[in-house]
């Protein structure tokens, strides 16, 4: 007899991606370049992170915190009154300890917020994506893994990233739940993280002499065992070294 698949995974992208993965019990935000793997790099460090759905919300809470540092972009600019745009390479060497972080970014805080509100939520990029698979076999049986996209596109880093989650429950046992996800992971489950150099998002970073994050990306590749998961309104980081609640 064939053997039960573990459970279905789906490759969806956008805001509106919530909407239709509402089903599943599980979905997984990605946008490598850049808010998710800022706010990986944060809570793994310990910090505080607020991670808000538009500059204005990051703002009232920054005015509500002592000492906050103001992290984020609006299409691809730092907003009037934040500290710093969304660098985890910032926050991988500052201290910021005491400090909380308060992010906002166009597309990928947005998508984190509205998954939140609809299904257990976790946050992926490639620095964690091993332990994240992990957790979501052992606890999750239909999971939706939804990359942000920037504007209005489907782009190469955040491709790689959610083929990267599903072909990793793949191997664990689950099967895609349609066909453009299957399609997604035999596109992008050997492709070598250097891909993401041709992607506009980078090409973006190195404009902006900020390819310096872009380098941190793709030189921080499965190096966090933390799964980070954003249920409600806060955030609790799981690795093997500790569990916090920030």
């Amino acid at each position: 007899m064939p053997t039960e698949p573990a459970g279905k995974m789906h490759v969806d992208w956008s805001l509106a991606a919530v909407g239709r993965l509402s089903h599943c019990d599980a979905i997984v935000a990605v946008d490598v370049l850049r808010a998710t793997t800022t706010i990986v790099t944060a809570l793994s460090r310990g910090l505080d992170c607020y991670v808000m759905p538009s500059v204005s919300s990051a703002r009232v809470v920054a005015r509500q915190l002592c000492e906050p540092i103001l992290l984020g972009e609006d299409r691809g600019d730092i907003p009037e009154g934040f500290d710093f745009s969304n660098s985890p390479l910032l926050l991988s060497e500052g201290d910021f300890r005491g400090r909380p972080i308060v992010l906002a970014s166009s597309s990928g805080t947005p998508l984190v917020d509205a998954a939140r509100r609809a299904a257990t939520t976790y946050v992926s990029c490639l620095r964690n994506v091993a332990a994240t698979v992990r957790h979501l076999a052992a606890h999750h049986h239909d999971i939706g893994i939804i990359g942000a996209g920037t504007l209005g596109t489907f782009r190469e880093e955040d491709q790689l990233g959610c083929a990267r989650v599903a072909a990793g429950l793949m191997e664990l046992g689950y099967e895609a739940g349609d066909q453009e996800t299957a399609a997604m992971v035999t596109r992008w489950r050997h492709a070598p993280t250097e891909v993401i150099r041709a992607s506009p998002s980078a090409e973006y970073l190195r404009e902006t002499r900020q390819a310096d994050d872009l380098e941190f990306v793709i030189g921080h590749t499965d190096d966090l065992d933390a799964v980070i998961v954003a249920p409600g309104d806060g955030f609790t980081v799981h690795n093997a070294q500790a569990i916090s609640v920030g």
